[in-house]
């Protein structure tokens, strides 16, 4: 037989919540950096032009 205080630290979820909160947002953040990693090339165009567009008004 198990003690009770193994049983009851068994069938606690209290925390469960808050690690699938976790879990839910490295997946979202993950996924957002492959996203960016995508468009890499025309951000970094995008913000040359901007750039050379300031550097312009001088």
């Amino acid at each position: 037989m198990l003690p009770s205080s193994v049983r009851e630290f068994a069938a606690d979820e209290n925390g469960a919540t808050s690690i699938e909160y976790a879990l839910i947002a490295s997946i979202v953040s993950i996924a957002i950096v492959g996203a960016l990693m995508g468009v890499r090339g025309s951000l970094v165009n995008v913000f040359e032009s901007v750039v050379a567009g300031f550097s312009s008004i001088k």
